[in-house]
């Protein structure tokens, strides 16, 4: 009777793991060098998988429920074990136990820039930090790539040997999908679930693992990209030209009385000739489709110049310099002030004859 007793205390009848931690993902099962019974009780929580591994060979997987060890539940084993007429004697074998939860809020970022491939700046270097939630779904790869045989592997252990990894992925997931740099500098909220679909299949069959959440909270660039990216989004800004001349005019004359700027004269020069090109264009489509039996009017300016000094306009009305010049400051006839002097567009003087 103590020989029986003492036998039943050297072997294992029920094996199960409570896991009172929120950081493990793999534990081994302490058996104490006993050996598992035929008819044993495996029990299995969820948010757990039990792996059986046997000399160094991964044997039968166990979902969460609660199991008797017998021949028809240890197919894998005992094929391993080569039991000739099944499972009837003790043995031995490592069991871990796989937390298969989410596992959220894990840190990630790039120790070193990552070389990107751009369009519009070229050669890039970014850097890009952020989380990651993940889960295991493979844990015979898991336990292979990852874990080993560590007999309480945790979180800390995970972040440790998985980050250059994770970075690596992105790396590889970010060139393949030619993210332009503009896009990854400016709308990175969107871009790390843009990328699930790129890493998940590279974390899944090198590690056995599922990245649920990709979050990148920052990505920066070197500062000659930075200021190429300010650029852009200032002229994106401006917007209409015109209206940014006549708001640079207004600071100018706000603070010295007349436009201010070299720049903003430029500007202003500029703008002028495009109106001038447009009116030139508007007039010549019209002359064009108008009928030779019907000219236009001497009085209408046609022959003239398309922009006139004051003292051409007087000579085209048929009236003094002065007048000319009395019409402009009342405003009945439209003029722009280029430095010093007045000129009137042909347009403007045609408004004023009719």
């Amino acid at each position: 009777m103590g020989i029986l007793n003492f036998l039943k205390g050297e072997l294992l009848e029920i094996i199960e793991w409570n896991d009172d931690s929120r950081d493990t993902l793999s534990y081994r099962f302490p058996d104490e060098d006993k050996a598992i019974k035929r008819g044993a009780q495996l029990i299995v929580r969820e948010s757990q998988v039990v792996q059986f591994v046997y000399v160094g060979e991964f044997g039968d997987t166990f979902a969460p429920g609660k199991h008797t060890l017998i021949t028809e539940n240890i197919p894998i084993l005992t094929k391993i074990k080569s039991w000739k007429y099944g499972f009837e004697s003790p043995f031995k074998a490592d069991v871990y136990y796989v937390v298969t939860r989410t596992f959220s809020g894990n840190k990630w970022g790039t120790q070193n820039p990552v070389m990107m491939r751009d369009n519009d700046f070229g050669i890039v270097r970014a850097r890009a930090f952020g989380t990651y939630d993940f889960k295991i779904v493979d844990p015979k790869l898991f336990l292979k790539e990852v874990a080993g045989t560590d007999n309480h592997f945790r979180l800390d252990e995970f972040a440790e040997v998985m980050r250059s990894r994770i970075v690596s992925v992105f790396s590889e997931a970010l060139a393949e999908s030619r993210v332009p740099v503009l896009d990854v500098a400016m709308r990175y909220s969107e871009l790390g679930e843009a990328l699930l679909p790129a890493i998940n299949p590279i974390t899944q069959s090198k590690y056995g693992i599922q990245i649920t959440a990709f979050v990148l909270e920052n990505v920066s660039v070197p500062p000659e990209v930075e200021a190429a990216i300010d650029k852009r989004s200032s002229m994106s800004a401006i917007g209409n030209l015109n209206d940014y001349v006549k708001f640079q005019m207004a600071e100018g004359m706000a603070k010295g009385g007349g436009v201010g700027s070299a720049p903003a004269e430029m500007a202003m020069g500029f703008a002028m000739a495009q109106q001038m090109m447009q009116q030139q264009a508007s007039l010549s489509q019209a002359s064009a489709a108008a009928s030779p039996s019907q000219p236009t009017p001497a009085s209408s300016g046609s022959g003239l110049p398309e922009l006139l000094s004051p003292a051409d306009a007087a000579q085209a009305l048929g009236v003094s310099e002065a007048d000319v010049l009395a019409s402009i400051t009342a405003g009945d006839l439209k003029a722009k002030k280029i430095g010093s002097a007045y000129r009137i567009t042909r347009s403007s003087l045609e408004e004023f004859l009719k």
